[in-house]
């Protein structure tokens, strides 16, 4: 036989009452919601406006590639024109050939070629090869991309900081005892 007498026992299984007042937990809530939707949309436009100057930059490259393509086309058909216009046959008096002794001497040379065709195309390449340099920008330093770059030191330790503050702002937000 037992000692134990349960009918004294209050159980109370109900759950404790909820707090009625949750109105600066949802402030608090409702403000970081907007936060995060405003870093949201800023992201998403920086997207947007990013690609747009990277469209236009590669248009203005294409812009670059075909009037190069047409400088080139169009120093190729001034050499082919000329060509053509000195490869005229003249009609000549041909002398017969005749007997004379070769002595080699020592002359001195004037230009490399006496030829006008040759000059006319040398020319031509010269003004094609001028007209189409492009300096080509290489960059040694670093890229400026990333969070530390945008912020600097400074500004992420700012923001570390009041993250940590909200966090302890909400927890303090919910133990706070209702009125």
């Amino acid at each position: 036989m037992t000692t134990y007498n349960d009918d004294n026992v209050d159980y109370d299984d109900a759950n404790p009452p909820e707090e009625a007042n949750n109105r600066t937990f949802l402030i608090a809530a409702g403000g970081l919601g907007l936060l995060v939707l405003l870093a949201l949309l800023c992201l998403g436009g920086y997207f947007f406006f990013s690609n747009n100057s990277a469209q236009q930059a590669e248009q203005t490259a294409q812009v670059q590639v075909t009037q190069q393509q047409a400088t080139i086309q169009a120093g190729v058909s001034q050499t082919a024109l000329a060509q053509a216009q000195t490869q005229t046959a003249r009609p000549t008096n041909t002398l017969l050939p005749t007997s004379t002794p070769v002595i080699a001497e020592a002359t001195a040379t004037s230009s490399p070629t006496s030829d006008p065709a040759t000059a006319t195309v040398a020319a031509a390449f010269t003004q094609i090869a001028v007209s189409t340099q492009t300096i080509v920008a290489t960059s040694t330093a670093l890229p400026a991309t990333g969070v530390a770059d945008e912020f600097g030191g400074p500004g992420l330790a700012v923001m570390a900081i009041a993250l940590i503050a909200v966090i302890f702002l909400v927890r303090r937000l919910r133990a706070a005892p209702t009125r």
